[in-house]
């Protein structure tokens, strides 16, 4: 057979697989935009999912509206000092430049929302030609790669959730350039492999050594350097890529072989993502770690191939070189301890890279991963247990000295996915294509166990002997039919394998998630019913000199509520949150409870008093006399669920529940310290009695079985004797925090004196609000409600009392009119015995 006709028949082969290929790309895409309907939801508003899609929808538009140019430093965030860029910049950027083409350089804010709805799915189909093609490689089997792709482009779990429409992160662009970045290191090492790379051959011909692996070794480069990028953490890959080539270094040398190509590959591909770091001024404030680790691998290649071939010249005992790494990277890390403690963390912070501890362990993507509680399954399906399997298979053979350079690859790979995913389970995104990669590698095995290797395609259905004709002799050659035991076999691969991944993949495909209509009623509230800020939205901010926070305008002011929601606040309110969800301004401790208890979200709403509320507030902002926030949005999951997160985060966790026996048996229900707290004050109390905070708002509320509201009314009314009526209220509160009017009087001596109103909220609820004190022969009340409504320039709000306060003792009842200048100067009333 001539060249000519090996390439047609070659080609037309592959023809099969191309369109299975392109078939799973578009399942992939389609399963991800089942819930389109979820999120478009107006004609110009898209409800993105969870909480960094907004931040990456507010990058895009900062770069749209600034083009070129990214939104490098935040003023929009993290009051009242601002953030520098957290994201690494290639995905928004590349995002905006889309746009940018699509929309001929003045994109329609529909046609923003419409492409970053969708621009997840389409990366998620991209991700499925990458599986298929590093797959292949790795098994120089196109079958192992079909199926690979047709599993990834069905699997289940957070590679699905992060891809969904609307989940316009940068997760997914992670698991395509790490996949990327796989596959040509297979090509590269393969072709190394065909076309040796040795020193000696590349000082006589550099070029023609050099030149079939080159542009495999840029293209690892190029696609690691995109990965680091994408995602701050990159350096996680640089690791596993350098930790292979250690490994092949020790596999090479143990066999006798040369290690030139890996000194010289390893430096192109470091090399190559060192030049495109250096391209960026930021990667979320890691580019400097990023040069550090990529350095040290540029230096440290050819110093683990000169130590192998000196070892090799000198024909000493093999097993010194592995022992002679382990204590020249020993050497490193006490040397560093002695004289460089910065590069010790560094080194020592490898081994928990992904660890997390005290209130980060609440952040649920960055919990561990519990292999015993259905997370693995409910994940990758039935294709997770199949690859553990297909893993230890590979380990035996790499062990029988049948592997090669490439399975090693997927071996280390694998088990740093593996690590990394026990650390945190978010990374089981990453592990998806792992888990796809193995089992079609097992799935294949077991097909060709039943047969399959003997068949073709195109003589499934007979059994004959055909005659051939080459180079003028003829050769007989017996075709084989499809027999039972193949169908079987193939309908066991599809019902392990396949189904499973469809069954759950299409039921978790359902829901979009993102911010429920009560929050987006009450952000769309807030961002026409409180006063700008006075920054522009969509201004590049000058960021502050070392040292310094962003100068603010008089007019600026932070909304306190908990981290979870900061991205909604700024995005969709348009106002400045003081947490957000880059875990900035949650305050509290870190390591252990005698650490100061820093002012920020959780010290607040854990405050056992206003004043101690207060107190946080005032100590937030550098000023001392401003507050470090105006408004607090609540929502009931921050007064339930929620708040044992809340109070994780200081460490301090004790006495806010007890255990009490009921019908379904012991439970832990909230007790009196959690009564105290500012959260329950503001949300189960609606503020009652407060007198620096007013609700100005309150959003549609739930049905009760969607709630906890009620069940925590109703144990504080049994257990701490309570009188508060038991029933759902507002999902979502926005409180204002005022001055308060001054009311003061005379009273005789000993007299309770009762101030109280009726206030009527956004929904049609009322409660009352009161406080009651005992005279000295005066009394004094600082009250947060103005009777007389909002005022021009000022919060207009529409929760309100619904006549004058009255003010009450013994006999005596007087009423009180409080204006809406009385309670934000705080002015004083008398009032006249």
């Amino acid at each position: 057979m001539t060249k000519e006709e090996a390439a047609k028949r070659d080609l037309k082969g592959s023809i099969p697989y191309a369109l299975g290929v392109l078939i799973s790309c578009l399942v992939a895409f389609y399963i991800r935009t089942i819930p389109k309907a979820q999120v478009f939801v107006a004609e110009n508003f898209v409800k993105l999912s969870e909480n960094d899609p907004w931040y990456h929808l507010r990058n895009v538009e900062a770069m749209l509206h600034n083009f070129p140019h990214m939104l490098w430093f935040d003023a929009y965030t993290n009051y009242p000092r601002g953030t520098t860029q957290v994201f690494a910049p290639l995905f928004d950027m590349s995002l905006g430049i889309i746009l940018w083409i699509l929309g001929r350089g003045n994109p329609s804010e529909k046609l923003i929302y419409t492409v970053s709805a969708y621009y997840p799915a389409f990366i998620a189909s991209l991700v499925v030609i990458a599986t298929y093609f590093v797959t292949k490689w790795i098994f120089d089997d196109r079958r192992v790669g079909l199926l690979a792709a047709v599993l990834i482009a069905l699997a289940p779990g957070q590679i699905l959730s992060r891809s969904i429409i609307g989940f316009n992160d940068h997760h997914i662009a992670e698991v395509l350039f790490s996949t990327m970045t796989a596959a040509f290191l297979v090509m590269a090492v393969k072709v190394a492999r065909e076309h040796p790379i040795t020193f000696s051959n590349l000082k006589e011909k550099p070029i023609e050594t050099i030149k079939p692996a080159l542009p495999y070794f840029i293209l690892t480069g190029i696609s690691m350097g995109a990965y680091t990028l994408t995602w701050k953490g990159a350096l996680f890959f640089s690791l596993i890529i350098g930790l292979y080539i250690t490994i092949q270094h020790v596999v090479d040398h143990m066999h006798g072989r040369t290690t030139d190509y890996l000194a010289v590959g390893g430096m192109i591909i470091f090399a190559v993502t060192l030049m495109m770091v250096l391209m960026v001024p930021e990667i979320g404030g890691t580019k400097s770690m990023h040069e550090k680790g990529l350095l040290a691998g540029i230096l440290a290649f050819p110093l683990l191939t000169l130590l192998s071939t000196e070892m090799q010249k000198r024909k000493l005992n093999k097993k010194i070189y592995p022992l002679s790494i382990l204590a020249g990277v020993a050497a490193v890390i006490l040397t560093s301890k002695a004289f460089a403690p910065s590069v010790y963390t560094m080194l020592i912070g490898v081994f928990g890279f992904f660890k997390r501890t005290g209130g980060a362990l609440t952040i649920g993507e960055a919990a561990p991963l519990d292999l015993f509680d259905g997370s693995f399954y409910y994940y990758f399906a039935a294709m997770g247990f199949v690859s553990i399997l297909a893993l230890a298979i590979l380990i035996y053979e790499a062990a029988k000295k049948k592997n090669t350079q490439e399975k090693t690859l997927l071996i280390v790979w694998t088990f740093m996915v593996l690590w990394a995913m026990l650390q945190q389970n978010r990374f089981s995104y990453y592990y998806a294509v792992n888990a796809a990669i193995l089992s079609a590698y097992l799935g294949i095995k077991f097909l060709d166990l039943a047969g399959w290797k003997d068949l073709r395609l195109s003589n499934l259905m007979a059994t004959e002997k055909v005659k051939q004709k080459s180079a003028g002799k003829t050769k007989e050659t017996t075709t084989h039919k499809l027999k039972p035991i193949h169908i079987i076999s193939l309908v066991i691969v599809i019902v392990v394998l396949v189904l499973p991944n469809y069954s759950l993949a299409t039921q978790q495909a359902q829901y979009a998630g993102g911010p429920g209509n009560q929050w987006l009623e009450a952000l769309n509230w807030m961002r026409i019913n409180t006063p700008d800020p006075g920054l522009d939205f969509n201004e590049l901010y000058e960021a502050p000199a070392s040292g310094e926070i962003y100068s603010y305008p008089d007019t600026a002011y932070g909304v306190m509520s908990w981290w979870d929601y900061g991205h909604w606040i700024e995005v969709i309110g348009r106002r400045i949150p003081n947490a957000n969800p880059f875990q900035q301004g949650i305050g509290g401790r870190t390591n252990s409870i005698e650490e100061e208890n820093r002012p920020g979200a959780s010290t607040f709403f854990t405050a056992s008093s206003e004043e101690e509320a207060t107190a946080v507030l005032e100590a937030i902002h550098p000023d001392e006399n401003k507050m470090g926030a105006r408004y607090i949005v609540s929502d009931v999951e921050m007064a339930t669920g929620k708040f044992y997160a809340m109070a994780s985060w200081t460490l301090d966790t004790n006495n806010y529940y007890t255990a009490v026996q009921t019908d379904q048996g012991v439970m832990n229900v909230p007790y009196e310290r959690y009564y105290n707290s500012m959260e329950a004050k503001l949300h189960i109390f609606d503020g009652n009695g407060l007198k620096h905070y007013r609700m100005v708002h309150e959003s549609p509320g739930i049905t009760s079985s969607q709630s906890q509201e009620i069940g925590y009314k109703n144990v504080y009314n049994v257990l701490l004797g309570g009188k508060i009526k038991e029933d759902n209220t507002g999902y979502v509160k926005i409180f204002e925090y005022v001055e308060g009017a001054k009311i003061t009087g005379t009273a005789p001596a000993g007299e309770n004196v009762t101030i109280s109103t009726t206030i009527s909220t956004s929904q049609g609820r009322s409660f009352t609000y009161s406080q009651t004190t005992t005279s000295n022969g005066t009394y004094s009340f600082t009250v947060p409600y103005s009777t007389e409504g909002p005022i021009s320039g000022q919060t207009q709000f529409d929760v309100a009392p619904t006549q004058p306060y009255q003010i009450s003792y013994g006999n005596v009842v007087k009423e009180v009119k409080v204006t809406e200048n009385d309670v934000l100067q705080g002015n004083t009333l008398s009032i006249e015995v």
